[in-house]
């Protein structure tokens, strides 16, 4: 008899379950701007299948999202089952104000959509995930789905809606932002070149409260189901009056909003853990259920 501790024998995969490739710097604007894909590795016995999207912004500052950051934790994810493509968009720093990275990200996700075969897409199951500015941005897309306000010509059959929002540690408030960075001894110099002008400017101030899904936020639409993560020691975007404020906002107006608060946790760094990620792929699996 053999040593059942050297000779094993295990079962195949044939819809190679867990496994997943990366398609990398897909271009999915004519103004250049590109994406990744993480999808399930495709063949003949699983082509059939369609897999819910979850499109990832990672924070920036409104520059240019560092698409690496989180591929290690999206890879999770889509062991688990899902397509997940992280985004960048322009620059703010260039001068290229609101609401273009929000128009960048939207056309990103039209994109998805319209080649939702060529990834396994099920284009009906779509949640957007952002983390600090891309928070902001994930929030401003779960609230303004199919506006045309935001909708540029590129993939314009196709909607740019989503069905869930994960937002962690994003502003929700830029006026309030701006004065909690003055109070620190500092302003934030991003914001001329955020806004498209000084801040106290009409179009100024006008973006900022464009841009502030705290702000904006009334009764009577189809917001989708938000979970709002943030570190209670957040020392770069205040918990209290960005994102706990923003959940209360949410849930004062009947709207489908929970809260996970990260105790001791400032912004990145030690506010994820494995626990964390659970949790998000928990609220995840029952918005697309």
């Amino acid at each position: 008899m053999k040593n059942t501790e050297k000779y094993r024998v295990i079962k195949t995969n044939p819809l190679l379950k867990g496994l997943s490739r990366i398609t990398d710097n897909v271009v999915y604007s004519e103004n250049g701007m590109v994406l990744r894909v993480i999808h399930p590795w495709k063949c003949e016995a699983n082509s059939h299948i369609k897999y819910p999207l979850i499109l990832f912004i990672q924070g920036s500052a409104w520059t240019s999202p560092d698409m690496n950051f989180e591929i290690p934790q999206l890879s999770r994810y889509a062991a688990e089952g899902y397509v997940a493509a992280t985004v960048t968009h322009r620059n703010c720093m260039d001068d290229i104000p609101f609401p273009a990275f929000l128009c960048d990200v939207k056309c990103a996700l039209r994109f998805l959509r319209a080649h939702a075969d060529d990834y396994s897409i099920d284009p009906e199951k779509v949640i957007v995930y952002g983390t600090s500015s891309g928070g902001n941005t994930a929030l401003l897309l779960g609230m303004t789905g199919d506006d045309p306000r935001y909708k540029t010509h590129e993939y314009a059959d196709q909607s740019d809606s989503v069905s869930a929002v994960v937002e962690c540690f994003g502003p929700t408030d830029i006026f309030d932002l701006g004065e909690f960075h003055k109070k620190k001894g500092g302003a934030l110099d991003l914001i001329p070149h955020l806004l498209g002008g000084d801040e106290n400017s009409e179009i100024a101030q006008k973006n900022a409260r464009d841009m502030s899904p705290l702000l904006i936020a009334e009764e009577g639409k189809a917001y989708p189901p938000t979970l709002i993560i943030h570190g209670d020691c957040d020392n770069v975007v205040p918990y209290e009056t960005q994102g706990e404020a923003m959940f209360r906002r949410l849930d004062e107006l009947g709207y489908d909003a929970s809260l996970i608060r990260v105790e001791g946790a400032d912004h990145e760094g030690s506010f994820w853990s494995h626990e964390l990620h659970g949790m998000i792929l928990d609220f995840i699996s029952n918005a697309v259920k």
